[in-house]
């Protein structure tokens, strides 16, 4: 009995060592790249995150899952007499959030929505194609920003590289959009600074830092990992999004 108690622990032994060695050999497989050298980002992706409900950590609902957060200490630093916009959002989100109008989501918002997205890499372009919405975002490399001020709603934005980081700075944002289904918001003011960073050929590490003096005391992060689709076939689809439900419209009859 003891002799095969020994032999089992030395084949769980054995299949330990060799699955670290194959995630460590995972880990060190080259990254894709671009003829240029650069990361290549190309591919479709999406967040298993729930922070499009609420980026800040919270419970499960009956409207919500629950969701550890994602924003970077836990807590957004709100200027104190900007509260009372948050709360108000809160109460009013079933139709005054900009999802529940069918608006374009803006940004950082859009890249966690839940919904994939495509990532078209050129040296000059990155382009990114999401489902929702048919939204797109155009990440102008090296080329400067556009003389605002402009109010668009997904804004304007310009990238650069640091080593093998995708950096975009993103501004010339309207106040429309949301963070989040809680009513997180911004003003016109919203600057964001984006980072991608290719962990391996599967996962990007995303951090978008957000700046905005008129609503908050402080710039903020948040943190999120977005995951390549690799099944057969898989591409984007068609989303509709309707204002209303279309099940609640009553059927008039023709004649």
């Amino acid at each position: 009995m003891g002799t095969r108690v020994t032999a089992l622990l030395g084949f769980v032994a054995v299949g330990v060592l060799l699955a670290g060695a194959s995630r460590v050999a995972g880990q060190g497989a080259a990254l894709p790249r671009t003829p240029a050298g650069k990361p290549d980002f190309s591919g479709i992706w999406e967040v298993l995150s729930k922070a499009d409900y609420n980026i800040e950590a919270h419970s499960a609902s009956r409207l919500q899952p629950a969701s550890a957060g994602i924003v970077a200490g836990g807590e957004l630093p709100y200027r104190p007499e900007m509260l009372a916009k948050r709360k108000q959002n809160f109460d009013a989100r079933a139709t005054a959030d900009t999802e529940a109008r069918c608006y374009l989501p803006g940004v950082p918002r859009v890249m966690y929505i839940q919904h994939p997205f495509q990532i078209v890499q050129t040296p000059d372009l990155v382009l990114m194609l999401f489902e929702y919405v048919h939204a797109t975002r155009n990440v102008f490399m090296n080329r400067p920003h556009l003389k605002g001020p402009l109010d668009w709603w997904m804004g304007d934005s310009r990238g650069s590289w640091d080593g093998d980081t995708l950096v975009v700075d993103a501004n010339n944002f309207n106040e429309e959009t949301w963070f989040d289904r809680a009513g997180n918001f911004h003003s016109d003011a919203l600057h964001v600074v984006e980072r991608y960073t290719l962990a391996d050929r599967d996962h990007i590490t995303y951090t978008a830092t957000i700046e905005d003096p008129k609503v908050f005391t402080r710039p903020w992060t948040i943190t999120l990992v977005f995951y390549r689709h690799t099944e057969p076939g898989f591409r984007l689809l068609d989303y509709e999004c309707y204002a209303f439900a279309l099940d609640d419209v009553p059927i008039v009859p023709t004649n």
